[in-house]
């Protein structure tokens, strides 16, 4: 049994991850003092008000206005900051860090960008920066990567690490819903903000893909570097053909490292059925993950949430209360070392759909196209449209990214083509 002891902490921001942190905190204290020997105290509570307190019942003594005075305070050991957003949460992490106070964020978006910047500070002042539930929610796969995989190289990643866009595609997949109709569900149920565009342009997984990528890889992967393409192109008709063709949608996160060579894109994929991610469904989570030994392993869990995310908070809190911190075992700049090469033109499989005058013909000139700029078709299939138009769907084997962009360019110029209406890579 270890030696037990008060630790306080204060909160930052008492919001939907922040109170499933406390809920936690309270309902499980006497548990983590049993297993830990820690008597953990959220001592101070940040916000804009106390209003967020008395809704939830708590002590509004509790509340502190001043993030100065939470600086200030000498007894509070471990920061949580839940408030999302890029400022003031930087300006007020910043402040916790200089004061010796190590920090536990969930705040993507700002590690993605100022990680860099927000380390070196916690290293100078001898406290730490932890961040388990900026990624996957209640999934422990930061920790993971930082303190497992010692003995492997991880050569790649692949994530469904959005629950937003997973829902919504899900829902489009299991109830033949358009995008807008499937995105109105999940804004209904909470699992889509007002203004969706972070999750639904890929951005939200962006950010992560740079943070997992980067412990991943051992190299700084910046988020600016990640090729990125959202969801709100997916149509009923690339679901339905998905489905025909053995496949479902999922917006992946794509990670890859060879060697000094690293690819990094988020976009929406076709994965084959019998692909474990392609089982994910709803708002749930799930990282696939290949070391050069280990092989592949799969993390799967509730991706977001008031809890699940909470619990995460709630373990890198004992973390940062029974260990020493731990930094970067790479140089994070915020940029792409010299010696590492972004790969732009991967490889990947294709699912082309393109609508067509409806004659004779048509299907050929467009194979050749494909051909004379390398690239080989799969499978092909001309249907009926509307009145005198056809449409044509191509999948390709493996081709190269600049190949394909190179062909549908050309397509797309052709006089029987009316528009190239869908683009989507395979997994």
């Amino acid at each position: 049994m270890k030696n037990k002891s008060v630790r306080n902490i204060a909160i930052m921001g008492l919001g939907t991850v922040g109170g499933g942190a406390y809920d936690i905190i309270a309902s499980n204290g006497d548990y983590i003092e049993r297993t830990q020997g820690l008597d953990v105290r959220v001592k101070r509570i940040l916000d804009r008000t106390d209003a967020p307190l008395r809704a939830r019942g708590i002590d509004p003594s509790l509340y502190c206005g001043s993030v100065d005075e939470l600086a200030a305070d000498k007894e509070i050991e471990v920061v949580v900051e839940t408030m999302g957003g890029v400022e003031p949460a930087k300006t007020f992490i910043t402040k916790m860090l200089e004061s010796g106070k190590s920090v536990v964020t969930a705040n993507k978006e700002l590690l993605a960008k100022f990680w860099h910047e927000l380390e070196p500070i916690a290293a100078a002042h001898g406290c730490g920066l932890f961040f388990e539930a900026s990624c996957v929610g209640g999934v422990p796969v930061i920790r993971a990567l930082g303190e497992s995989f010692q003995g492997d190289r991880v050569q790649s990643i692949c994530g469904i690490i959005n629950g937003t866009t997973n829902y919504i595609l899900s829902k489009m997949s299991s109830e033949n819903l358009g995008y807008a109709e499937a995105l109105g569900a999940a804004q209904s149920l909470g699992y889509a903000e007002a203004d969706p565009t972070s999750d639904v342009e890929g951005y939200d997984a962006a950010y992560k893909l740079s943070i997992l990528g980067s412990l991943a890889f051992h190299t700084c992967l910046p988020y600016g570097s990640i090729y990125r393409e959202g969801i709100t192109k997916v149509t009923a008709a690339d679901i339905k053909n998905a489905h025909d063709l053995g496949y479902e949608i999922k917006l992946l996160a794509i990670g890859k490292r060879d060697g000094n060579n690293v690819e990094a894109r988020v976009h929406p994929a076709f994965v084959p059925k019998n692909h474990p991610l392609a089982s994910v469904s709803g708002a749930y989570n799930a990282v696939y993950l290949n070391g050069d030994h280990v092989g592949d392993l799969m993390f799967y869990g509730a991706g977001a949430g008031a809890h699940p995310t909470g619990s995460a908070i709630v373990s890198d809190v004992i973390k940062a209360l029974s260990d020493k911190p731990r930094y970067c075992d790479f140089a994070n700049t915020g940029k792409l070392d010299k010696s590492v090469s972004l790969v732009g033109d991967f490889v990947s499989g294709y699912y082309l759909c393109v609508t067509v005058d409806d004659k004779a013909g048509v299907l050929s000139r467009l194979s050749t196209v494909l051909s004379d700029n390398g690239v080989s078709i799969k499978a092909a299939t001309q249907s009926p449209s509307d009145g005198d138009a056809a449409t044509v769907m191509f999948l390709t084997h493996r081709a190269r990214e600049h190949a394909v962009m190179q062909s549908l360019e050309a397509i797309g110029k052709l006089a029987s083509v009316r528009s190239v209406d869908s683009v989507i890579r395979v997994l």
